[in-house]
């Protein structure tokens, strides 16, 4: 009922910037809070960055002053700045999304929906 689906990965040099973005589609009613996660090799996932629909944004203190989201509500969609990028932000990134969904009888049920995941990677 729901994908959400990224685009915008690949491999950079240390130093370079890539953009992430992740749209939605499905019969949405409302997208509350979206946000990105990583997971590098024998890691857990962690969360990289956050905002709300009215665009309160959260950040991983290890990205803070060099990544910013943002989102465009019109387009169902978030999107994920990376700028000075280091060998140790490289893992696959995630988008994700809490939202209202139309079910099968129009009504409005909540659900967490996760992306396929993208890599990125940062190397020399």
């Amino acid at each position: 009922q729901v994908q959400l689906v990224e685009s915008g990965g690949g491999l950079v040099q240390p130093g370079g910037s890539l953009r992430l973005s992740c749209a939605a589609s499905g019969s949405i009613f409302m997208i509350y809070a979206m946000g990105w996660y990583r997971q590098s090799p024998g890691k857990q996932r962690e969360l990289v960055a956050t905002i709300t629909s009215s665009g309160a944004e959260n950040y991983a203190d290890s990205v803070q002053g060099r990544f910013t989201i943002s989102r465009d509500n019109a387009k169902n969609s978030v999107y994920l700045q990376m700028n000075s990028l280091k060998p140790e932000d490289t893992a696959v990134y995630y988008c994700n999304a809490d939202l209202g969904y139309y079910g099968d009888y129009d009504e409005v049920q909540l659900g967490d929906y996760w992306g396929q995941g993208t890599q990125v990677t940062v190397s020399s």
